[in-house]
């Protein structure tokens, strides 16, 4: 999937928008922490899962400083994120790994652009470097450790 996150125009609709592809990815993980069979790869997703609730608390957060109302689910996305879970669930752990790196190049996409963002205040950038540089961790370890099952 082809994310558009961080194209936004608007400063207030791309933490909307980032709320939005947070929670889905919680709901992604929350699914593929449950369906993994190798304990040891849910705890190392689970560590990951808290990287995304941080991420989703400041963004909130961002969201009040703006006087913008936040997102409290996820959009259409999340029954594709979880959907691709749950597909990938018939062929084994490596197929799961292998859809969340996908979905980590979305939030790895989202947030580069949001980190670049022109209405973006240095605190909320320093947040968007910070996030990019988790997801990009994340997506390595996805890939390198699918690519080892």
């Amino acid at each position: 999937m082809v994310t558009m996150v961080g194209n936004e125009s608007d400063f207030g609709k791309l933490v909307r928008d980032l709320i939005y592809l947070e929670h889905d990815a919680i709901a992604a993980y929350e699914s593929t922490i449950e369906r993994l069979d190798d304990k040891a790869l849910s705890a190392k997703v689970a560590e990951f899962h808290q990287d995304h609730l941080q991420h989703l608390s400041t963004l909130n957060q961002i969201a009040m400083e703006l006087g913008i109302e936040a997102p409290t689910d996820g959009d259409m996305k999340k029954m594709l994120t979880t959907g691709k879970v749950a597909l990938a669930d018939l062929f084994g752990d490596s197929a799961i790994l292998k859809v969340m790196k996908t979905n980590e190049d979305d939030t790895v996409t989202a947030y580069d652009r949001a980190s670049r963002h022109e209405d973006a205040r240095v605190e909320s950038k320093e947040f968007f470097l910070k996030a990019h540089q988790d997801e990009v961790r994340h997506r390595k370890w996805f890939e390198t450790t699918a690519k080892q099952l």
